[in-house]
């Protein structure tokens, strides 16, 4: 990746680290987090402090600080899992969000340190990190929400479920070739289709906030395109065909999903919950 492109990453995973994620984390009703929320910067600022440090001990050093805030967040998955017994869409999506941003943390530290991590070299590690606080969190917690808010309904479900698999199978990808990269880019399209549309014809109409609405409005818009240029740069790498460039999926993909869906997104439930909480 070119200079450009490494900051715009760096950026982006920024504010996965210090917005996208804790606001998030204030969306699941786990006994636990909320502490977890109140310690948040002692693991976002060394991990952000790690983006700006060159490789080496200290840059290492500090991801691991964020990388250990990571895996205490994919502590609570199992907890959750044991006291909730449940294994519905909705579940199964929040516990992906939980468990998703430790390998972020991983490949951070893997990247900070120049280690070639199951032998992929630092700027796929790079990019692994903005990938799992997006696709692997957001979307999934996302999801989750959205097949609540609809009752299960089975659009609902396919893509609470849709989501999970399709991350899993892009992380498949990164082991077993470019065709899987293509098929978990295709199921997890689907599934954040879904959830754009769910939320433009389901959620949207029902909210009498009308800057929830706005923000409910312009995350499911933005996915018809960025998950579109998705599928066009998965289909290119595995077919040998023309597809666009890192620095322009980063400028397209990667900053359209980070500030056109996962921040309204998270930003639009906030607001949702916190009305729901008042009229308690």
């Amino acid at each position: 990746m070119g200079k450009g492109t490494t900051e715009l990453v760096d950026l982006l995973v920024l504010l996965g680290m210090g917005a996208v994620l804790p606001l998030g984390l204030a969306l699941i009703d786990e006994p636990g987090l909320a502490r977890v929320r109140r310690l948040w910067p002692l693991a976002a600022v060394p991990g952000a402090l790690s983006l700006w440090l060159p490789r080496g001990g200290l840059a290492t050093g500090c991801a691991l600080l964020y990388a250990l805030g990571t895996l205490l967040v994919a502590l609570h998955a199992p907890l959750r899992l044991a006291r909730t017994r449940s294994l519905a869409a909705a579940e199964v999506a929040v516990l992906t969000a939980l468990t998703a941003p430790s390998v972020a943390g991983v490949a951070l530290v893997a990247e900070r340190s120049g280690y070639p991590l199951f032998g992929f070299e630092p700027h796929i590690l790079a990019l692994t990190v903005p990938h799992f606080h997006y696709a692997g969190f957001t979307a999934a917690l996302i999801a989750g929400l959205v097949c609540r808010a609809d009752h299960g309904s089975r659009p609902a479900r396919c893509a609470a479920l849709s989501v999970p698999a399709g991350t899993l199978l892009v992380l498949a990808g990164y082991f077993l070739g470019d065709w899987w990269q293509f098929a978990g880019a295709v199921v997890l399209s689907a599934g954040m289709w879904l959830v754009g549309l769910i939320s433009w014809r389901e959620l949207r109409p029902r909210t009498a906030d009308r800057a929830t609405a706005r923000l409910l409005a312009a995350s499911s818009a933005v996915l018809a395109l960025t998950m579109l240029l998705a599928l066009w740069w998965a289909l290119g790498r595995a077919a040998g065909l023309p597809h666009p460039t890192l620095t322009w999926m980063a400028a397209t993909h990667g900053l359209g999903n980070a500030l056109g869906f996962a921040l309204c997104a998270v930003l639009a439930w906030r607001r949702i919950t916190t009305t729901v909480e008042t009229h308690r």
